[in-house]
């Protein structure tokens, strides 16, 4: 009876040192990236006219894992990743389509796994990269997590993933700024280390186009993302001061100011919607935006059209010395992802 006793002791022992070794490890290791981070820095002869016209698209792929038939266990939903040849297939969509927009000056993209277990560890990063060779290609993490054990029944695992942008021209100067704040511990383990990312390029007037992607927070009360935006706001200010032009294409996890959608087949989702307040940022500004046709669906429920909830939360912004010229949501179902991809032109306006 001794022995059963002190058989139970050590099972529970192990049992209770698992989680402890797992949490102590996973602290000691976790991604604690310093507020400013210069990716990279280069010598170019690339240089933007101070009346360019400059094409971008922004998407957010998430992570070639999120296609039509998928719902997602955080959002409600009851999958963690599709299977293999699904998440495959979305890569090879994500690709035709990127490549279908080649012409663009600009990708910026968002949910881009280099090494995770949701989308069997492919490289999504170095896809792109080969994808485009005439193009020069900035990544910032801002997913470094070494074990997700959520839903219990199947983990979603390991993830690496973040924010890359493919330009024509090559910066002079690539940085990643942590967005501030984070979910408290231990959950903060498990989330993302949010951050934007910032391309600066050379003008020929002597100033710098700054090129800026970004993925707002997403499942806080809002206390998160509006630290963020304030966070954004002061820097592109400061930047715009210096007479600096500024285009942020973002999965911003909230709705334009003023935002009435004019949907003709999908329904916008007001159970859950946040709105940019419009004094957000002073008039001068211009939200870019197209509300003919959804960015992103609700991801409880494999995607219907007529029948899932949508909305625009994927747009621009920019800095008063910019002209806005066209923007258009780009329609595929949500063939691939759970987004659908924003292209926009825009004009520099030079100085007078």
């Amino acid at each position: 009876m001794r022995n059963f006793f002190k058989l139970i002791l050590i099972v529970l022992a192990i049992i209770i040192a698992i989680p402890v070794v797992f949490l102590t490890y996973a602290t000691i290791t976790a991604y604690n990236p310093d507020y400013k981070e210069i990716l990279e820095e280069n010598t170019t002869n690339d240089i933007f006219a101070d009346t360019a016209v400059i094409k971008l698209m922004s998407w957010n792929i998430g992570y070639c894992g999120l296609n039509a038939e998928m719902d997602f266990f955080y959002s409600g939903g009851k999958n963690v990743y599709p299977k293999v040849d699904v998440v495959m297939n979305n890569i090879r969509g994500v690709k035709r389509n990127l490549k279908n927009n080649e012409y663009v000056d600009f990708m910026l993209l968002q949910e881009v796994d280099e090494a995770s277990l949701r989308s069997y560890h492919t490289n999504q990063v170095d896809t792109f990269i080969n994808l485009f060779k005439g193009h020069h290609s900035t990544f910032a993490y801002n997913y470094k997590t070494l074990f997700v054990p959520l839903p219990i029944h199947k983990p979603m695992g390991g993830a690496i993933s973040g924010l890359q942008t493919l330009s024509r021209n090559t910066p002079i100067k690539a940085t990643r700024y942590s967005f501030e704040g984070n979910f408290a511990w231990p959950k903060s383990l498990a989330m993302l280390n949010r951050c934007f990312m910032v391309n600066r390029y050379a003008v020929s007037n002597g100033k710098e186009l700054l090129v800026i992607n970004s993925h707002n927070s997403a499942y806080d009360d809002g206390g998160l993302r509006k630290a963020q935006m304030q966070q954004i706001k002061t820097f592109v200010l400061s930047e715009y001061e210096k007479g600096n032009y500024i285009i942020i294409g973002a999965d911003w996890n909230q709705s334009p100011p003023n935002f009435k959608n004019n949907f003709s087949e999908d329904i916008m989702d007001f159970d859950n919607v946040t709105y940019i307040d419009e004094s957000f940022m002073p008039s001068s500004w211009t939200w870019l935006f197209d509300n003919n046709e959804p960015t992103n669906r609700r991801n409880s429920i494999p995607y219907t059209q007529g029948k899932t909830l949508t909305t625009v939360i994927d747009f621009y912004l920019l800095s008063p010395n910019i002209k806005s010229l066209s923007v258009k949501n780009i329609t595929d179902d949500f063939r691939y992802s759970d987004h659908q991809a924003v292209q926009a032109t825009v004009q520099l306006i030079p100085e007078k």
